[in-house]
Order: C-alpha cells, then sequence, then structure tokens
C-alpha cells in the first residue's frame, strides 16, 4: 500500500461521514425545534470543545496534514463557522483539498522531516510516517469521534455505521 493509500481515503472517509452526521443532527434540530446554536456548542464536559470546534479541528487535522507530508503550502481556514450549513461548508472545502492530493505528492513523505507548531514558541520535527500515525491521524480520529459523540449524547440517532459511513 502506497503512504497516499494510507493517507487521503482515511481522511476522506471521516470528512464525508461528518458531513452526514451534521445533516441528520440538523433535521434533528429542525423536527425537535432545537435552535442549533444550542447543539453546535454542545460539549461532552465543561473543559472540552464544543461540537463546532471538533469539525473545525476534523477539517484541520486532515487538510494540514496532507499539507505538511507532502511540503505544499499549509492552508489557513479561519474558525468562523457558526451554522451546520457552514460547517458542512467547511468539510466540503477541506474535502475538495484533501482530493487535490496526487500520489505521486506522498512518494518518499513517510521518511520526510515533518516540522509542525507544538503550542505557541515551539517546533516538532518528525519523520512523516511518524507524524501521521502519532500526530495528526490520532487528532483527527479523535475529534472525529467526539463530535460524534457530542451528537449521539445530544439525542442524534446515530451509531458506528454513521460514525464509519456506512449508513
Amino acid at each position: 500500500m502506497s503512504f497516499y493509500d494510507a493517507v487521503v481515503p482515511a481522511y476522506l472517509q471521516m470528512l464525508n461521514s461528518l458531513t452526514g452526521l451534521l445533516t441528520k443532527a440538523e433535521a434533528h434540530c429542525a423536527a425537535k425545534k432545537i435552535d442549533p446554536s444550542v447543539l453546535l456548542g454542545s460539549r461532552l464536559f465543561p473543559d472540552m470543545l464544543p461540537l463546532s470546534k471538533q469539525i473545525q479541528l476534523v477539517s484541520d487535522f486532515s487538510a494540514k496534514g496532507c499539507a505538511r507530508l507532502t511540503h505544499t503550502e499549509v492552508p489557513s481556514m479561519p474558525d468562523t463557522e457558526t451554522s451546520f450549513a457552514e460547517l458542512k461548508q467547511r468539510l466540503a472545502k477541506t474535502i475538495d483539498f484533501v482530493k487535490s492530493f496526487k500520489p505521486e505528492q506522498f512518494e518518499g513523505a513517510d521518511s520526510k522531516d515533518v516540522t509542525f507548531p507544538a503550542g505557541s514558541d515551539r517546533t516538532v520535527t518528525l519523520k512523516g510516517q511518524q507524524f501521521f500515525s502519532s500526530v495528526s491521524l490520532p487528532n483527527f480520529y479523535f475529534h472525529a469521534a467526539t463530535a460524534h459523540g457530542i451528537l449521539r449524547h445530544n439525542g442524534i440517532e446515530i451509531g458506528k455505521r454513521d460514525f464509519l459511513g456506512m449508513s
């Protein structure tokens, strides 16, 4: 399996499944007459980030992960989304960005250095494979799973098949 095949399909699967989850959440809010901002601001615990930020971080970890692995320009997306439609639009832009990468851009990326910020005042450098498997992908899945958990906790009728994008 190529490094591209390990990276891009994993990101795309979850980005697409989260789009579906947000569609179900939006429909739930409409059916139950729930103000969407309540759900978008929901957290699993007070010290955790809200649903909207979880989605923004999923977007960031996938887009920036691909960019850093291929040594291309790291995209900057301001976190300004305040609605389901805006979050789904952000996911759509991220999907398009991730799809824009070609397999040849990932050739040798697993063994190249990847330098990324680790806080406001320092950077860390890892080999591409270590960056992907120890930083980018675990953070990506953490925020995707947390978004799913927030939705499920708030009564959205979703399960593992929805999380996997198989429903």
